[in-house]
């Protein structure tokens, strides 16, 4: 098979932030901040969107609600009032313009009702075309822990090695599995690379002790999706049938079952990420990516 180069991303940010209401009714939690290792304030989705153009990325979709466009589109698109850009010292001044040159790299795409993570990613199929690309979660920053690699990075250059879908793991105790989607196979790279034999979404601890054991790892710990994706459009197939047929798992459109499907047509690797995704979607683990996160 051909290998095509990977140029786009796409970041779903449609959905409510239910758990961190109230203040998700007045700003968007992927617009909440973070700071920088550089002490700068940034919104979480600008961390997302520079962690996938400085991995080589050319375009990034963001996947929003239709009344949002205008918010994302005048963030990355629209300079400051000329009252507030004359305020703001000349480093900053020098980063607003970074940021429009940001923007002309970003399409605004829309999910027109909210109906799950898989419907989300499927909404980006006729910007996506017939490429593969770089998934990433909305409510997710990275930080690495290979010298000079970033996590998007490490991930892209995992897919240039075995030409097929990559998913990004991590290391997870089984006390909070259920929570996660999680994977088994069999190791290629120990500790590194294997080969995926199931992808299955949020299980059960006995579950997964019984299915998703994975040779050489204790007893405790189990593989789970980290955050990052590189997908064939195979995986657009499976969620337009899934849409089609109505198909929904806890009531929406899950990915996690198209994934296991590209897994069984196409295969698919299993990378362990060398760093941590640091979650912006729950009010403590914020707090704490707050606290912890540096790039």
């Amino acid at each position: 098979m051909q290998q095509n180069k990977v140029r786009k991303a796409i970041i779903p940010a449609a959905g409510f932030g239910t758990r961190l209401f109230p203040a998700t009714k007045v700003v968007k939690k992927e617009l909440f901040p973070i700071i920088d290792k550089d002490g700068r304030a940034k919104p979480v989705i600008l961390a997302i969107v520079e962690e996938a153009i400085s991995a080589g990325i050319e375009e990034v979709g963001i996947v929003v609600q239709p009344p949002d466009k205008e918010i994302f589109g005048e963030f990355f698109k629209s300079p400051p009032k000329k009252e507030l850009f004359d305020k703001l010292s000349p480093q900053n001044q020098e980063y607003s313009k970074y940021l429009q040159e940001l923007g002309s790299r970003i399409t605004i795409l829309t999910q027109e009702e909210q109906e799950g993570y898989g419907h989300a990613v499927f909404c980006a199929k006729e910007w996506v075309k017939d490429e593969p690309f770089l998934l990433m979660l909305g409510d997710h920053v990275y930080s690495s822990n290979a010298d000079e690699k970033s996590c998007a990075s490490q991930v892209l250059d995992v897919y240039k090695q075995v030409n097929q879908s990559v998913v990004g793991l991590t290391v997870m105790s089984a006390e909070i599995i259920h929570k996660a989607g999680c994977v088994t196979g069999v190791w290629h790279l120990f500790n590194s690379l294997l080969s995926l034999t199931q992808v299955y979404e949020k299980p059960s601890i006995d579950y997964a002790r019984q299915h998703l054991r994975v040779e050489g790892m204790a007893d405790d710990e189990f593989l789970c999706i980290f955050g990052l994706y590189v997908l064939t459009p195979k995986i657009f197939d499976f969620l337009e049938e899934h849409i089609h047929q109505n198909f929904r798992e806890r009531g929406e459109f899950q990915l996690t079952s198209c994934l296991d499907r590209v897994r069984q047509e196409e295969g698919m690797t299993g990378y362990v990420v060398k760093g941590k995704c640091f979650d912006t979607g729950l009010p403590d683990a914020y707090r704490q990516t707050m606290i912890d996160f540096r790039i």
